[in-house]
């Protein structure tokens, strides 16, 4: 078995925060192979995935989808695409029904051991505060709309995404930028990268 096979079936086991969930079992959601270009970081699974098992298989999903201008079978291709959210499993909800954070152990955990194991990446989209919080560190600005207009700031390592959720329907209306200039420069670089 490879180093990333181990590594992806060790973490696809991972009880490590069970106790901190409530009504719900851990599925750790995460893609990989080891020819993988480009990897997609986004926050946690919410219910949809964590029933499914599959990654983005919701509205958010398909937002995102359409900003790379992928289908499906290119979008779960394991060989040209990893996704690793920061946290593996659906974190369950706040007494607002909001979705809460990521838990914070599974990043520090089992990024570096997926990233050792992924030498091919070329480019890492990461998508919402939680993910640019984590590997943009300092360089992050002060919010994640500027951390999203500044994109250009953190070639040709990353790409920095707003969530695809609808909750961001609004956000997109007041930032034509981010399809005019941002998503264009995103597709180009996903398909010179994967060849398509």
């Amino acid at each position: 078995m490879s180093g990333l096979k181990n590594v992806l079936k060790e973490a696809r086991a991972c009880t490590l925060c069970a106790a901190q969930f409530d009504g719900h079992e851990p599925r750790p959601v995460l893609r990989a192979g080891a020819r993988a270009r480009l990897m997609i970081i986004g926050q946690a699974p919410g219910t949809r995935v964590q029933e499914t098992g599959i990654p983005w298989n919701d509205p958010s999903g398909d937002r995102l989808r359409q900003w790379l201008e992928m289908d499906k079978p290119a979008f779960y291709d394991e060989e040209k695409i990893a996704i690793v959210p920061m946290g593996f499993c659906y974190p369950g909800r706040d007494k607002h029904g909001a979705d809460l954070p990521p838990r914070p152990e599974c990043a520090p955990k089992w990024h570096p051991l997926i990233l050792d194991a992924l030498p091919h990446i070329g480019l890492t989209v990461l998508i919402g505060g939680y993910a640019q919080k984590y590997y943009l560190g300092s360089s992050r600005k002060k919010t994640m709309t500027e951390t999203v207009r500044a994109w250009r700031d953190y070639a040709p390592e990353f790409i920095t995404l707003p969530h695809p959720s609808w909750r961001n329907t609004g956000w997109l209306k007041k930032n034509p930028w981010f399809e005019t200039d941002l998503l264009p420069e995103l597709r180009q670089r996903v398909g010179v990268l994967l060849g398509t």
